[in-house]
């Protein structure tokens, strides 16, 4: 099992903790994965954190696709990747209504037909086996719809790009793991419980018979974000989790469309979730934190003395994760995951 480090999203001021990524680089880890949301984007960050390291993979985790043609993803990812020694992970997620219309002023539609051609699109980009063209129900080129001059020609990319870069997907449901597990290299998921690894088994079955690949369960990355506390008082450091998983599963979406709330209650936490709905969306942030349930945080999270968190590892390892992304600011942290997993 590999490590990565999720630096997460940034506040009001942009910071990048380049001495802690430097850090996990001289300790062995795999990669560094940036996030966006509606200010700071994932790409500016990975780019000055690749001008100082030298080895660490660069992820993204993940660029919003409705925010960028799936041209400019492949522009990006490419020149990332070229500029960094061919460092680049590419990682994608559709994100949700509330910031796909809210803040980027698209439709979201049909996320997975969108996702699978703009996937497509990516990959015939870095391939560079002839112009690009492509006929989809969501994307169309060269355009030719209203507006168009009819000028537009198929072009192929001057970057000479690597064709195996690898691509991941931010997937939660069963449809999107599936998806993800048939086009991708690597699997993003959040709030990911080891203990019930047995619930994401089917979709991925489905989705690796449906690629048609040999061998693409073996070499598929599953690569989950877990947030990691280390200290000597665990109830301490699960308190420091649980704003996380209250704004997700309360507040990250619409009352009714809320992609974390629908896998708290899959998990079996149905009553919990609705309770801290109600009370996030109220504005009780305060009490939405403290009803988290315990359980829910030890399934999600590793938070504890670095005694506790080496038995917990043992699930992870049997659940399949080939690559654990810790989010955490601890620089106790990301040594003592190193001196347990490296």
């Amino acid at each position: 099992m590999r490590l990565g480090l999720a630096l997460g999203y940034t506040g009001a001021r942009v910071q990048v903790d380049v001495q802690a990524v430097q850090v996990a680089e001289r300790l062995g880890y795999h990669s560094v994965w940036t996030a966006e949301a509606y200010g700071s984007d994932a790409v500016v960050p990975l780019a000055w954190l690749g001008a100082v390291t030298y080895r660490i993979r660069l992820g993204t985790a993940i660029l919003q696709m409705a925010a960028r043609s799936p041209a400019m993803t492949a522009m990006t990812a490419m020149t990332l990747d070229a500029l960094s020694g061919g460092r680049a992970l590419l990682g994608l997620g559709v994100s949700g209504p509330q910031v796909v219309e809210g803040w980027h002023g698209q439709p979201f539609g049909k996320p997975l037909g969108r996702t699978r051609e703009y996937v497509a699109i990516v990959r015939a980009i870095l391939a560079r086996q002839r112009p690009l063209e492509h006929e989809g129900e969501h994307y169309q080129i060269p355009y030719r719809g209203p507006g168009a001059t009819g000028l537009g020609k198929p072009l192929r990319s001057i970057v000479h790009g690597r064709a195996d870069l690898p691509i991941y997907l931010a997937a939660i449901g069963p449809k999107n793991v599936a998806l993800a597990a048939e086009i991708a290299d690597g699997w993003l998921p959040v709030f990911f419980s080891p203990g019930r690894a047995g619930n994401f088994q089917s979709a991925l079955a489905e989705g690796f018979g449906r690629a048609g690949v040999a061998g693409k369960s073996e070499s598929f990355d599953v690569a989950p974000m877990a947030p990691v506390v280390v200290g000597a008082d665990v109830q301490a450091c699960r308190a420091r989790v649980k704003p996380r998983i209250a704004l997700y599963v309360g507040g990250m979406g619409a009352p009714k469309q809320n992609f974390y709330f629908d896998l708290a209650c899959r998990y079996g936490y149905e009553a919990d979730a609705a309770r801290l709905q109600q009370l996030y969306l109220s504005g009780r942030r305060a009490e939405a934190e403290a009803a988290v349930p315990d359980a829910l945080v030890d399934e999600v999270a590793l938070c504890g003395p670095p005694e506790r968190i080496r038995e917990r590892l043992s699930l992870w390892r049997a659940a399949g994760v080939t690559t654990l992304i810790c989010a955490t600011s601890q620089p106790d942290a990301i040594r003592v995951m190193a001196e347990l997993v490296l």
